[in-house]
């Protein structure tokens, strides 16, 4: 009897001790995130959106305290945290009351982090906000001469002229066209709730033509024009090479592509002197001018996160070298070369043989 007890009691408290060893719910975890550069945003054909890495990231304990907030391209690579739930969250600009052709696009996750674990977040960016384009008629205009359309929702109003061709954006949620004329109270024509990612086309003619009364007005949905969001593409201008190439590889993704020659990487220039570097860069005082070291943001120092970058002698090492330009460190920056799997101990791209400064 008394060596069950003994057993009993021996089980309970192995139990007790090994609950509190293995309790994910104390302690500290990593929490990780990356915008998803492969979204239909960033690599189809069309009007364009801000660099990702100029998208505003915003990290939130479960206290509602924020951790980071700033751009996407200068974040921390991860955190340690304590267990709990975090929202990491960014968006393409802040959206604060309707405005034309300012599409927003982002995403917020809700992550649950556990004592020793690594959570990677990855930020699949959509269109957030919802727009109207209006196709006005020529017969609307010789019946409403002097009338003025507005667009019109709980945050605000613009007005859209006849021979507007812009998206006027809105947050989600009901939108409505009125109808101003001089003389005459204020006429909604048209009402509807827009969901985000929503582009509504609207037709607006006068069929019946001849009397300024609003039930001679005709409006139709396109529904043709439904549209979850636009084709996108990134293209800037740079001052090194011309215009940035919309096929360049993030650096995170250089590894993958090692043994390719004539590769278009880009990143962050983060220091350089690398042969004398140990696990982390040299991000001052630099002597070396034949190479340097770029990353995925500007605030990565750890060698094992960067590409070294050969700088041949010529145009290349003199735009670029950190000696002559010390103040290029922070500066993005796109280059050409030959994809290594090892130079200086980590990932490198030699032969380099062009570059964009952004």
């Amino acid at each position: 009897m008394k060596t069950r007890i003994l057993a009993a009691v021996t089980a309970a408290l192995f139990a007790a001790v090994a609950c509190d060893d293995f309790d994910l719910s104390k302690g500290e975890g990593e929490l990780i995130w990356d915008i998803n550069r492969e979204s239909d945003i960033f690599t189809k054909g069309g009007e364009t959106v801000p660099d990702p890495d100029d998208f505003l990231l915003t990290v939130t304990s479960p206290s509602g305290k924020i951790l980071y907030e700033g751009a996407f391209g200068d974040s921390p690579e991860s955190l340690l945290v304590d267990a709990g739930n975090y929202t990491v969250s960014v968006v393409s600009e802040r959206f604060t009351a309707p405005a034309f052709s300012k599409p927003v696009y982002g995403d917020e996750q809700v992550v649950v982090v556990k004592a020793g674990n690594k959570v990677n977040v990855k930020l699949n960016c959509t269109l957030v906000n919802s727009g109207i384009r209006l196709r006005v008629a020529s017969d609307f205009l010789t019946s409403f001469p002097t009338g003025v359309l507005y667009v019109k929702s709980s945050e605000g109003k613009l007005m859209y002229a006849y021979k507007e061709s812009r998206i006027a954006y809105f947050s989600p949620g009901q939108v409505s066209l009125i109808l101003t004329q001089s003389g005459k109270a204020d006429e909604t024509l048209f009402s509807r709730t827009l969901e985000p990612r929503e582009i509504l086309t609207l037709g607006v003619s006068a069929p019946y033509g001849g009397t300024a009364a609003s039930s001679s007005i005709s409006v139709s949905v396109d529904t043709t024009r439904v549209w979850t969001y636009d084709s996108l593409v990134i293209g800037e201008s740079g001052s090194g090479g011309g215009s940035v190439p919309t096929d360049a590889l993030p650096v995170t993704d250089a590894g993958a592509h090692t043994g390719e020659s004539d590769v278009w990487i880009y990143g962050y220039i983060v220091g350089g002197d690398l042969s004398s570097a140990g696990a982390t860069v040299k991000t001052s005082g630099i002597t070396k001018n034949t190479h340097l070291a770029v990353a995925a943001r500007s605030s990565v120092t750890a060698k094992a996160s960067c590409v070294a970058v050969e700088l041949p002698s010529g145009n290349i090492r003199e735009g670029l070298n950190l000696v002559d330009h010390p103040d290029l460190i922070g500066r993005k920056v796109y280059l050409r070369g030959d994809l290594v799997e090892a130079y200086f101990g980590t990932t490198g791209l030699k032969n380099t043989d062009d570059f964009v400064l952004k």
